[in-house]
């Protein structure tokens, strides 16, 4: 019997839509939140760029549906755990906003520890390899970064270049180490999430921020603080922040071998130098000038009072190690291992 050539088509379409099934089913696409803003440098220059290659790479079949901003609700120090129980499929976050869960990995976080982002990342990265990745228990660690370490951003134009001026001014702080750190040299911490110290800031309810200067612009820093606070070229700088970007666990042990040998690629150390120096360490400059051509002071401490400042917090090191061996891990091992890494990576 003669089958109908309209039959004929009906069929062979059915046959082709059913045969692009699988392959369109092949695609994954991976939720990824964070809590910048879509403008900001993180997002711009280093979350959509690593997206954009994994989806390159993987020739369509991975896919990143960013949300910013905390666009699937949360607050940034719930960020962690929306990767871990599946909220999220991936998420950008300093992990030490959930205070005291990261004792180990913190130990970057210690005042005078980094001197650029790209080395201390690398550094980061090969710590947490070997000592901590019982903290990162859920997910799977994609890159870890450092910042190139915080500036000091305040609403007096006159700026800070001596302890004695720096005593009583309220100062944001990110994490508890930073707050430790500001409440040696005489400051008064108050610690929250960068998305809230423009408010803050511009309302009077603190006098200044410790902030990278990748933060500046994000923050708009440069339009509302009149001087900023840098320590010498070349020296450790006051502070730092840790950062991690990672995925569900059960989400990456779920891809097909192909989809898992593109994440692989674009993880570890090299993608962790990579995040550090592309995002942070080559913005320093740049931002710098968003700030002095609106007539900002950029200061850097005198050598001499830099060692003021080194010595009045010269005691947080040996708190963080006490810490860390009352919890059963040998702090003094770790913090040494951490600074041999930094002195190897981060020169």
């Amino acid at each position: 019997m003669q089958i109908p050539s309209t039959v004929r088509l009906v069929a062979a379409a059915a046959f082709t839509a059913c045969a692009m099934v699988p392959a369109m089913a092949q695609q994954v696409v991976l939720k990824v939140h964070h809590f910048l803003p879509g403008t900001s440098n993180v997002h711009r220059n280093l979350i959509q760029p690593w997206c954009d290659k994994v989806a390159k790479d993987s020739g369509d079949k991975l896919k990143c549906q960013i949300y910013p901003a905390m666009q699937l609700g949360g607050t940034p120090a719930q960020l962690f755990d929306q990767a871990r129980d599946g909220v999220a499929d991936i998420v950008w976050t300093i992990p030490t906003y959930s205070a005291g869960r990261f004792l180990k990995s913190e130990v970057f976080e210690l005042p005078f520890f980094t001197r650029s982002a790209k080395g201390s990342s690398t550094a980061f990265w090969h710590f947490v390899q070997k000592n901590a990745l019982d903290e990162y228990a859920g997910v799977k660690p994609l890159w870890l970064h450092t910042n190139d370490g915080s500036s000091f951003h305040l609403t007096s134009a006159k700026g800070v270049r001596s302890l004695d001026e720096l005593k009583g001014l309220k100062i944001r702080a990110a994490t508890r180490l930073n707050s430790r750190m500001l409440a040696a040299l005489g400051a008064t911490p108050v610690q929250m999430p960068l998305p809230a110290v423009p408010e803050a800031m511009a309302k009077g309810v603190i006098d200044g921020a410790m902030v990278p200067w990748e933060g500046v612009p994000a923050a708009k820093l440069q339009e509302i603080a009149r001087s900023h606070v840098d320590v010498p070229a070349g020296e450790p700088k006051f502070a730092n922040s840790i950062f991690a970007f990672v995925m569900n666990k059960a989400k990456y042990d779920g891809l097909p071998a192909d989809l898992k040998k593109v994440i692989d690629a674009n993880s570890g150390a090299e993608t962790s130098a990579w995040a550090g120096e592309k995002g942070f360490d080559s913005v320093v400059v740049p931002f710098h000038k968003l700030a002095t051509d609106r007539g900002n002071q950029v200061l850097a401490l005198p050598a001499a009072e830099l060692a003021r400042w080194t010595k009045a917090t010269a005691d947080i090191d040996e708190q963080w190690v006490k810490e860390v061996s009352a919890k059963g891990g040998n702090g003094a091992a770790l913090l040494e291992d951490a600074r041999a890494l930094s002195r190897q990576y981060d020169k």
